[in-house]
């Protein structure tokens, strides 16, 4: 007797999180969602939910799977704040250089689309970027950076490390990604300095 076909939903979820990574939400077609999953239309809607639904998860997968990465890199910042941002930024450049995944970032790519976005999604995307600048200054603040040194810092690190994502996207090569981050740690090495 032959069953239903089983799926695995986190493999389609990663699937179609690439799909929407690679091309962005607004050029992803169900049909696009149906190819790369391997479902069909009405399986993608009753498992895995609408498009923007189904979106959303995968933002989040995104969100949580870098963000947790970000987390781990972020954890010496106490007694290392500047290894920590070097590590932070590491985890981008890492992605980045990840022959098996997209340029960018899913979550600036997402953010810059927003006004083509449902409120939902375009909410979800800030967010995520939210989350990172908040993460990012708790570390500073640990590190020994307080009130607004470690808010413009924050804001400054989040900025470049969205920068790299969207300028990998371009065809900027690691060398030069590298270079940046570099020029970044600098400065917050001599912030660091001066707060001793």
């Amino acid at each position: 007797m032959a069953g239903k076909k089983q799926f695995d939903v986190d493999t389609a979820l990663d699937a179609a999180m690439i799909q929407f990574w690679r091309v962005d939400y607004a050029d992803t077609s169900v049909d696009d969602l149906s190819r790369v999953t391997g479902l069909n239309r009405s399986s993608i809607s009753s498992s895995l939910g609408d498009k923007d639904t189904l979106f959303v998860r995968c933002l989040e997968r995104y969100a949580t799977r870098y963000g947790d990465k970000y987390d781990a890199a972020l954890s010496c910042a106490v007694g290392r704040p500047l290894a920590a941002a070097r590590a932070f930024f590491d985890v981008t450049l890492e992605r980045i250089a990840d022959p098996g995944l997209p340029d960018g970032c899913l979550v600036a790519q997402t953010v810059m689309a927003a006004p083509l976005l449902s409120a939902s999604v375009a909410a979800r995307a800030r967010e995520a970027i939210g989350a990172q600048h908040t993460r990012l200054r708790a570390a500073l603040e640990a590190g020994r950076l307080h009130d607004e040194a470690a808010e413009t810092f924050a804001a400054h690190l989040a900025a470049v490390n969205q920068s790299l994502a969207v300028m990998s996207r371009a065809g900027t090569g690691t060398q030069q990604l590298r270079a940046i981050v570099d020029v970044t740690l600098d400065a917050l090495a001599r912030t660091l300095g001066a707060s001793d």
